[in-house]
């Protein structure tokens, strides 16, 4: 939450969701209907997303725009009293840049808010139609980058993160595929099952099934270099309906404060 001030409209920082127009939040629905402006990044964020925005609200696409000019034009119509939405794909708090932009807002002492959304992870999810956490197989969802030009802390290297055999999703790694199956062989196995969903939720979604040791080969194949993410987990090699993954949840035989 920003800085208090007397101006009417907080910036609001919506997620648009993973790409389908339909799966941003209501609230970020809301927020982009009455939007005066929107800033969002061309690159990421489907033009699909622009349909809630009104006819009179002022499109700007911040795809070549640096940090200092994003927030610039931010404060330039806040300060005019516009309702100002910054559209990130996905959630704003995964890889969103978004800390440097709230900092940068705190400084100048302008209001924001944060309207969260649906990250690719969850799309990816349902295009697969699977469970992250399947009872009995794995409890823990680790979502995830393999270091590139932005580095990652040592201690999240993909290899020792791979080390627990959960559920995992790794973003922004695609191009770095090979790195990325080497480092997870290790835990999971050459012959682990594995996916690829591009652009998931979007007209354009495609999804590649491989093991960790045709990954590499699969999405070169593909010619896949971007707006994917890549999906490893025990879940992958569990059939549907097998019995002795029940969860206790509806079990007849199972106390519950709710469910």
């Amino acid at each position: 939450m920003g800085t208090d001030s007397r101006h009417k409209h907080p910036v609001l920082f919506v997620g648009a969701g993973p790409g389908d127009p339909e799966l941003i939040t209501v609230k970020g629905q809301r927020a982009l209907g009455r939007a005066d402006v929107v800033l969002y990044t061309g690159s990421l964020v489907p033009q699909a997303l622009l349909q809630w925005a009104p006819s009179h609200a002022r499109r700007i696409n911040s795809a070549r725009m640096d940090l200092e000019a994003i927030v610039a034009a931010m404060e330039e119509h806040w300060r005019r009293g516009r309702r100002v939405v910054r559209l990130h794909t996905g959630d704003p708090s995964l890889y969103g840049a978004l800390f440097e932009q709230m900092a940068a807002l705190d400084r100048r002492k302008i209001a924001y808010r944060i309207i969260p959304g649906v990250t690719a992870a969850f799309a990816a999810a349902a295009t697969l139609g699977i469970e992250y956490t399947l009872p009995e197989v794995t409890q823990t969802l680790i979502l995830t980058r393999m270091a590139g030009r932005t580095p990652v802390p040592a201690q999240e290297s993909l290899d020792l993160l791979a080390a627990h055999r959960a559920s995992m999703v790794i973003y922004l790694s695609t191009t770095l595929v090979s790195r990325v199956a080497e480092a997870l062989k290790g835990a999971y196995g050459e012959k682990a099952p594995c996916a690829v969903v591009y652009r998931a939720s979007q007209p354009e979604e495609k999804v590649l099934a491989a093991t960790l040791e045709t990954l590499p080969e699969t999405v070169e194949e593909a010619r896949l270099s971007g707006h994917a993410v890549i999906v490893v987990s025990p879940v992958l090699g569990v059939a549907s309906g097998t019995p002795a993954l029940r969860s206790k949840l509806y079990d007849r035989s199972f106390k519950h404060g709710c469910r």
